[in-house]
């Protein structure tokens, strides 16, 4: 005689395990993880999905158009006052308009560009005076800052910025602006980091971006001579951190903002 169980309404059958039952556990011993909620992608009660993250690919194409389209406006090949649109750029690239909206997306962030509706973008045009502006905002965050830095930060570490400081005055032998505003930003970067707040290093960091934009009415090109002289004061301002001669400290960085550096 068959032994039985008793199932929930109370009649006696056979004690067989429903067709279900088994396969899940042909599946669990095959693959143990299998068993555990949330694995292999479903979806359990209350759990919130997983979100797909962006590809690479697009991520790396839309930052390389980034430094070309900050490179172009630097070096004056975008003109201020001239709108451009996303397809023309994207045929220039050899890249669909879409990497190209999104970095111009990111370039009306952060003011270099204005979005003209059904058009494109618009190169944001700039005078003098904002020059001027952003010069005595620089001086107000970075002139404190630096002298403070001159009073204990030791020779040595400012020894260790030489190269850097080089590397600028290589990059305005070559007379190119793009490539001498990328080495400009890393020395003050630099110079920056040691005071320990990246809050201010970005912060000074954008506004020596927009300083760099070309003005309205300006060159072209910057002359390579005042591109060399630029890169000059980095090493005196060097030399004056080392010496920890404030007056020195105080009047390069100065007139190294004048100068839209």
């Amino acid at each position: 005689m068959k032994q039985g169980v008793q199932d929930s309404a109370g009649t006696r059958g056979d004690a067989r395990v429903p067709a279900q039952q088994r396969a899940a556990d042909v599946a669990r011993e095959r693959d143990p993880a299998a068993a555990l909620p949330g694995v292999r992608g479903e979806h359990t009660h209350g759990e919130p999905p997983i979100p797909q993250p962006r590809l690479v690919q697009r991520s790396s194409v839309r930052g390389q158009v980034l430094d070309a389209l900050r490179t172009a406006l630097v070096a004056g090949e975008l003109k201020p006052g001239e709108v451009y649109s996303a397809p023309v750029l994207g045929d220039r690239f050899g890249v669909s308009a879409t990497p190209v909206r999104e970095a111009m997306q990111q370039l009306a962030l952060e003011g270099a560009v204005e979005v003209v509706p059904n058009r494109g973008f618009r190169v944001v045009e700039r005078g003098a005076r904002q020059l001027a502006e952003l010069a005595e905002v620089r001086a107000l965050i970075e002139v404190p800052v630096m002298l403070r830095l001159a009073r204990t930060v030791p020779a040595e570490r400012w020894a260790a910025l030489r190269p850097l400081a080089e590397e600028t005055v290589r990059a305005a032998s070559c007379g190119c602006p793009a490539t001498y505003a990328e080495s400009d930003r890393a020395f003050h970067r630099a110079v920056l980091s040691l005071a320990g707040n990246e809050q201010l290093v970005q912060i000074a960091d954008d506004l020596h971006r927009r300083a760099q934009w070309p003005l309205v009415g300006g060159p072209v090109r910057q002359r390579r001579a005042d591109l060399v002289a630029d890169a000059a004061e980095h090493t005196a301002l060097l030399e004056a951190l080392v010496a920890r001669d404030l007056d020195a400290v105080r009047g390069l960085v100065g007139e190294h903002f004048t100068g839209a550096a």
